[in-house]
C-alpha cells in the first residue's frame, strides 16, 4: 500500500537554483518533490517513506558517498532505494563507477529535456511503488504465519491435554470427555487445513463447478444442523427466519460451504445470548440469501477489505473464536464463480452485520426419483494399505477392520507393490508420499502388472485439481484428501463391494 509520501521525489541539488527548477518542473506534472537542505537532511528523509532521489553531481563528495553507501546498504530485504543522479558529460564514466558502488542508481547527462527527467522519475517512482507493495505483502504474509501458528496451536495443544488426560482417566465418563474433545479439535484442524486449501483452488482459479440442482432451504438447514453444536455451546439461536423453496442450478457442496462460512462468522463474532437470523427468498431471477446476526459489527472503514484474503474485522487474541481471515474471501470467490454477488451492511461497531448473498437461479435440472439400491454386502473386502507413517498406518488399519476389512499393511513403494501384486486385493489405499517409490510409481507398476483388475485409491495430504489429475494419470481410480475420517473410509469400501459385485456378476 503506497501513501502520499511515498510518491516524494527528495532533490538535493546545492548549485545555483537547480533545487528551486527542478522542483516547480515536477510539482508543475502532478509530482510532489521536496527540496533537501543538505546531505544530512537527505540522509533523514530516505529512512522515510519518500519514493526516489534526485541529486545532482555536484552534491556528492567524499562523505556523503560513504553515508550514503551505508544508508543503502541497510536497507530491508523489501527496499531497493532508488536514485538519479545528473552529471556533466565529461564525468559521466566516473559517475557509472558511482553507480555501481550505490546499486539503484540511473544516471542522465546533462543537459537534458525536461521530459526525460520526468520520465526517469516516473519510472522510478513506478519502482518504488512495486516495492512498497512488496513490504506489504510480507507483512500480511508474516501476519498470516502468526495467525496461523496461534490457530494450530490452540486445537493441538487441547489434542495433546486431552490425549495425556485420556491415558490416565480410570473413569469412562472421563475417557469419554476426553475422546469427544480429541474428536472436535481434529475436526477444526482440518476444517482450517481445508480452507487454506480451499482458498488456494480458489485464488488461482483451479475450481471447477459441479452444477446440479441444489435446493437451498435444504441447504441452508443442513448448514444449520453442522454447526448446532457451536452455537449451543454459545447460547446463540440460529433461526431460518423465511423460505423460499428455491431450487437452483449450482454447485451444492460449494453452497454449502458459502452458508456454512456465513454462520459460522455469524456465531464467532456474537456476544453469547445474541442471536443469529437467516432468510432466503426469490427475487427477480435471482436467490437471495440473507444472514444477519447481533454481534459485534464492522466498523466503516474496515467494510471495504472484509473480502481481502486474511482480513479480519478484530485481529486480537481475545475475539471469540479462531480463524484465520479467509472465510469472507471464499465466500465471495465462490459466489462470484456462481455468476452471484455477496454484499456486507453493518451500521458501525456494536450494531451487528448482515450479509447478503444473490446466486442466479439458472436452470436446474429435473430432480430424479430413481434411488441406487445397495448390493448386499459379501464376505469380507480385501484391502492392502499402503502408508509409511506409524501411527497412521495402525490407525487407518484399525478403523477398517472394525469396519469389516481385512488388512494387509505395506511401509514404502516397493513393499506395497509386492503387497498388491501377490494379494490383488478388492482396494489398495495408497498414500502418495512414501519412501523408496512415491504412490504415483506403485500405481504405475500395480497397473503394468495387473490392469484395471483392483480399485485403486491414492491418499494424499494435497487435493488441488492437478494433484487429482495425476492421481489419475499414474493409473488410480479415486483420489482422496487425508485426514481420512470414518465416512470416507465408508464410501471407498461401499465403493469397492460394488465393483466387487459387477465383476463377479459379469
Amino acid at each position: 500500500m503506497t501513501t502520499v509520501d511515498s510518491e516524494r521525489v527528495l532533490v538535493l541539488a546545492p548549485r545555483g537554483r537547480d533545487a528551486e527548477l527542478m522542483q516547480a518542473l515536477l510539482n508543475g506534472h502532478g509530482l510532489a518533490a521536496t527540496s533537501c537542505t543538505d546531505a544530512a537532511d537527505l540522509l533523514h528523509q530516505i529512512q522515510t517513506d519518500a519514493g526516489c532521489a534526485l541529486l545532482t553531481q555536484e552534491a556528492f563528495d567524499s562523505q556523503l558517498q560513504v553515508t550514503l553507501s551505508r544508508a543503502l546498504a541497510a536497507q530491508p530485504a523489501w527496499s531497493d532505494f532508488p536514485l538519479i543522479v545528473l552529471v556533466n558529460a565529461q564525468n559521466a564514466e566516473a559517475s557509472q563507477v558511482l553507480a555501481v558502488e550505490l546499486g539503484n542508481v540511473t544516471v542522465l547527462e546533462r543537459p537534458l529535456a525536461p521530459h526525460i527527467l520526468l520520465t526517469a522519475v516516473r519510472a522510478a517512482l513506478r519502482g518504488r511503488r512495486r516495492q512498497y507493495e512488496a513490504r506489504s505483502a510480507i507483512q500480511q504474509r508474516d501476519q498470516f504465519l502468526a495467525m496461523l501458528g496461534h490457530e494450530l496451536r490452540n486445537p493441538l495443544g487441547a489434542i495433546v491435554l486431552a490425549s495425556q488426560l485420556a491415558r490416565n482417566s480410570s473413569e469412562r465418563s472421563q475417557l469419554d470427555q476426553r475422546l469427544v474433545l480429541i474428536e472436535r479439535q481434529s475436526s477444526l484442524l482440518a476444517r482450517l487445513v481445508d480452507d487454506l486449501l480451499d482458498v488456494a483452488r480458489v485464488t488461482t482459479g483451479k475450481v471447477r463447478l459441479r452444477r446440479e440442482a441444489v435446493d437451498i432451504d435444504d441447504t441452508i438447514r443442513s448448514s444449520m444442523a453442522a454447526l448446532g453444536d457451536r452455537a449451543q455451546a454459545r447460547s446463540i439461536p440460529v433461526v431460518l427466519a423465511a423460505t423460499s423453496g428455491t431450487i437452483i442450478e449450482g454447485d451444492g457442496v460449494r453452497i454449502e460451504q458459502v452458508i456454512n462460512n456465513l454462520l459460522s462468522n455469524a456465531i464467532k463474532y456474537s456476544p453469547a445470548g445474541r442471536s443469529v437470523t437467516i432468510t432466503s427468498a426469490c427475487d427477480d431471477g435471482m436467490c437471495v440469501i440473507r444472514v444477519r446476526d447481533q454481534g459485534i459489527g464492522i466498523a466503516p472503514e474496515i467494510q471495504a477489505h472484509v473480502f481481502e484474503l486474511f482480513a479480519q474485522a478484530d485481529s486480537s487474541l481475545e475475539r471469540a473464536d479462531g480463524g484465520m481471515g479467509i472465510g469472507l474471501t471464499l465466500v465471495d470467490r465462490l459466489v462470484r464463480l456462481h455468476g452471484g454477488r455477496v454484499d456486507i451492511a453493518s451500521a458501525g461497531i456494536g450494531h451487528g452485520t448482515e450479509v447478503t448473498v444473490r446466486l442466479p437461479i439458472g436452470s436446474p435440472p429435473a430432480p430424479t426419483n430413481i434411488v441406487p439400491l445397495a448390493p448386499s454386502l459379501p464376505a469380507k473386502l480385501r484391502v492392502v494399505l499402503v502408508e509409511d507413517n506409524r501411527d497412521l498406518r495402525e490407525l487407518t488399519a484399525e478403523m477398517l477392520e472394525a469396519l469389516g476389512c481385512s488388512v494387509e499393511l505395506a511401509v514404502d513403494g516397493r513393499e506395497g507393490i509386492e503387497r498388491i501384486v501377490a494379494n490383488r486385493p478388492d482396494l489398495a489405499l495408497v498414500d502418495i508420499g512414501l519412501p523408496l517409490l512415491d504412490g504415483f510409481a506403485v500405481a504405475r507398476e500395480v497397473r503394468k502388472q495387473l490392469g484395471p483388475e483392483i480399485m485403486l485409491v491414492a491418499a494424499s495430504g494435497y487435493g488441488l485439481d492437478q494433484d487429482r489429475e495425476d492421481a489419475r494419470r499414474a493409473g488410480f481410480d479415486h483420489h482422496v484428501t487425508k485426514p481420512l475420517g470414518i465416512e470416507v473410509l465408508r464410501e471407498l469400501i461401499a465403493h469397492a463391494l460394488r465393483e466387487r459385485v459387477r465383476s463377479n456378476s459379469g
